[in-house]
């Protein structure tokens, strides 16, 4: 076996254990997770991987039930910030001169504000929940990607198919999605994926703080919030197995973009 399909072995295997977590909190029914009181703060069992918390909550089906609803909050936002800066990029590079000064004012603009205050300033501003995590995410996560998706535009732009296409009269609009788009597209799949982590993360910071999500939602920030209130008592499997659990599901994805742009890259993929 080859690096090529080690690779992709280790990509479908990522892929199946997120979709996995993904789905199986969609199916899930919420009374795996419903208060019983006769299970009230209990360590980690057999029957009980991840502990309970104080409500008797089962904390292992809690704590995937969140995952599984960060992973699509963060592939929601995630995928509307990279499609910003898809068309911001290539709009910037193609047309050039005001619109070229305009985007970048917008991306230093916002890269000169920090990530967590321009989202919770944009969280309150929509009255929080999920569309004020999912649209605050979005905004706020495009600038760099711009950048890289604009650099290769620039690049792409000045090669001889691209001229030739110009000499003959096409039009910017068909140079851009016959010959620019397709060029960038890898390049924007490795950035949309390296999106994921920093969206789940800044989506569980920003519920964690309390202006993300509401606090009967099952998500990983409202569990490690609560999990805070209760570690002075002994009880550190609420914030240890969640927490872990979520830094795992990032690592998950930061891998999934990094094996992904090696398989792109010809030569690293066959070495």
């Amino acid at each position: 076996m080859n690096r090529r399909r080690k690779i992709m072995l280790i990509m479908g295997s990522g892929l199946l254990v997120l979709a996995a977590i993904t789905i199986g909190g969609i199916l899930m029914d919420s009374a795996l997770y419903a208060p019983n009181y006769d299970f009230r703060s209990q360590a980690p069992s057999w029957k009980h991987p991840f502990g309970t918390d104080y409500l008797g909550r089962d904390m292992f089906f809690r704590t995937m039930a969140g995952l599984s609803l960060s992973i699509r909050v963060g592939l929601l936002a995630a995928t509307v910030s990279s499609v910003i800066a898809l068309v911001l990029g290539s709009l910037s590079a193609v047309f050039g001169g005001k619109i070229d000064t305009a985007v970048n004012w917008l991306v230093d603009l916002c890269m000169g504000i920090p990530h967590m205050i321009l989202l919770i300033l944009i969280s309150i501003a929509l009255g929080g929940g999920a569309v004020g995590v999912i649209t605050g995410v979005a905004v706020t996560h495009w600038p760099s990607l711009t950048r890289v998706i604009r650099a290769e535009v620039m690049q792409v732009r000045s090669a001889h198919y691209v001229q030739l296409a110009r000499a003959l009269g096409k039009s910017p609009w068909y140079v851009a999605a016959s010959h620019i788009i397709p060029h960038v597209l890898p390049q924007y799949l490795v950035g949309l994926i390296l999106l994921f982590p920093h969206a789940i993360l800044h989506e569980a910071g920003i519920t964690f703080l309390g202006y993300g999500l509401p606090l009967e939602v099952p998500a990983v920030g409202v569990v490690l919030s609560e999990s805070m209130k209760h570690l002075a008592t002994g009880m550190w499997w609420l914030a240890f197995f969640p927490g872990l659990a979520l830094l795992l599901v990032v690592m998950l994805f930061d891998l999934i973009g990094d094996y992904l742009k090696i398989l792109i890259d010809p030569y690293a993929a066959h070495e």
